[in-house]
């Protein structure tokens, strides 16, 4: 399984007729997923002056995400997708309003980090019901492999595009407009996507296997949940030390838009690894990927200048798209049958936990020690788990329970970031 497509069958994919609404309406409902956190941040410590405590109520809402990514995924499982989405948005429109309210209010921090879990856990994850729309809608060959492809580009494009947004629309003359905008576009984009008659058509699919422990039985799951956090935890180093560095140049609106300058060399290098990529051997590509990645990011830490660190983040960046690839791939490979959305939630929740670790670290080690540090500690971070998946490379290799080690896993059983 070659696990590669090329740039026709991404065209012809996403024109699909089953397909285009979900796709479209799925840009609105997946593009904010990492627009929120980053955008709750920002506004919290225009409020308050303290990357400490915005770092802390980021965490909690990043935190909630991880939880609900887990919990969504097996409503959705076991009920279909259209009816967890609908529930689940109605309450996250209600909690981001009275995160909002708390914000304005000037409440403490123990108040404010409950709320902004609330938003987190309650953001409805389309991404996973989209994910598990191609390998129950679209026939096993070149097509779905590209719609596969296109789940994990488009997903690391939004974790790099909505932190980038988050800091342009806080420079607007209310810093919480950013967290508005990023509400309301989820808000919108998940009852679209939910309405749609290819999702209110999608029937759950019976689980097989797994246990109480659900995807996660699977070694293998395990393992590539393990890579997903790591990545995750390198990149919420980054998203706060650059905005930080920004502000200590006395750029504050810059930071935002260094951070969205990684998503061109992220999405181009991205569809360029997709034809061809390296290593093969996913049980390989994990740690490889994700051990890469850490070298590169110790480069944010040697530039002087806002350019300096803007070239550097190019270069970063080459590495972020393939290695989300690599984490969609894989869960095919190791996730148990029918647990389609929970599995690529588990992904989201590993991605989402280290994000949420690596920010409010950040926040503390940039005001301790500052900027360089914590980039240096983004690279020590992502190298010591790398160092971990290398280890454990071989519950990848042997696939998902009842899966002989070595096997090919058929096209068929594909599981899915960010189902089934």
């Amino acid at each position: 399984m070659s696990h590669s497509a090329r740039l026709s069958d991404y065209r012809a994919a996403l024109t699909t007729p089953a397909m285009r609404g979900p796709v479209v309406a799925g840009l609105f409902a997946r593009l904010p997923i990492a627009m929120i956190g980053f955008a709750l941040l920002l506004y919290v410590q225009r409020a308050s002056g303290s990357y400490g405590t915005a770092g802390l109520v980021s965490a909690s809402a990043l935190i909630g995400v991880a939880l609900g990514a887990i919990a969504q995924g097996r409503l959705m499982d076991r009920f279909g997708p259209s009816r967890p989405l609908l529930a689940v948005t109605a309450l996250f429109a209600l909690a981001a309003t009275g995160a909002v309210v708390a914000v304005e209010s000037g409440v403490a921090v123990v108040v404010l980090a409950p709320l902004a879990f609330a938003v987190g856990f309650t953001e409805p994850m389309a991404g996973s019901a989209s994910r598990a729309l191609w390998t129950s809608i679209v026939p096993a060959g070149p097509l779905r492999d590209a719609g596969i492809a296109y789940e994990a580009i488009s997903m690391e494009v939004f974790f790099i595009l909505g932190p980038g947004l988050a800091g342009v629309l806080v420079t607007a003359a209310w810093p919480g407009t950013g967290f508005v905008v990023g509400a309301a576009m989820m808000v919108v984009g998940a009852l679209w996507f939910a309405c749609t008659p290819t999702v209110r058509g999608r029937r759950p699919e019976p689980v097989q296997g797994g246990g109480p422990l659900g995807a996660l039985a699977s070694p293998g799951m395990r393992t590539v949940a393990l890579a997903a956090l790591g990545f995750g935890l390198s990149i919420g180093f980054i998203e706060v030390a650059v905005p930080a560095a920004a502000d200590a140049a006395g750029h504050k609106g810059v930071g935002g838009l260094l951070l969205s300058l990684w998503s061109v060399s992220s999405v181009l290098f991205g569809v360029l690894y997709s034809l061809r990529p390296l290593p093969r051997p996913m049980h390989l590509r994990l740690p490889v990927l994700l051990g890469g990645f850490s070298l590169l990011a110790a480069l944010l830490a040697i530039p002087t200048t806002l350019v300096g660190l803007a070239v550097a983040l190019f270069v970063v960046g080459s590495l972020i798209t393939p290695q989300s690839t690599a984490h969609s791939a894989a869960i095919e490979q190791v996730a148990p049958e029918g647990t389609a959305a929970e599995a690529f939630g588990w992904v989201v929740t590993a991605v989402t936990l280290g994000l949420a670790a690596g920010q409010g670290l950040a926040g503390q080690i940039v005001e301790a020690r500052g900027t360089s540090t914590a980039f240096l500690a983004a690279a020590a971070s992502g190298l010591a788990v790398a160092v971990v998946v290398w280890l454990l490379r071989g519950t990848v290799a042997a696939g998902a329970p009842g899966v002989p080690a070595g096997a090919a896993v058929p096209q068929e059983e594909e599981a899915g970031l960010v189902g089934r």
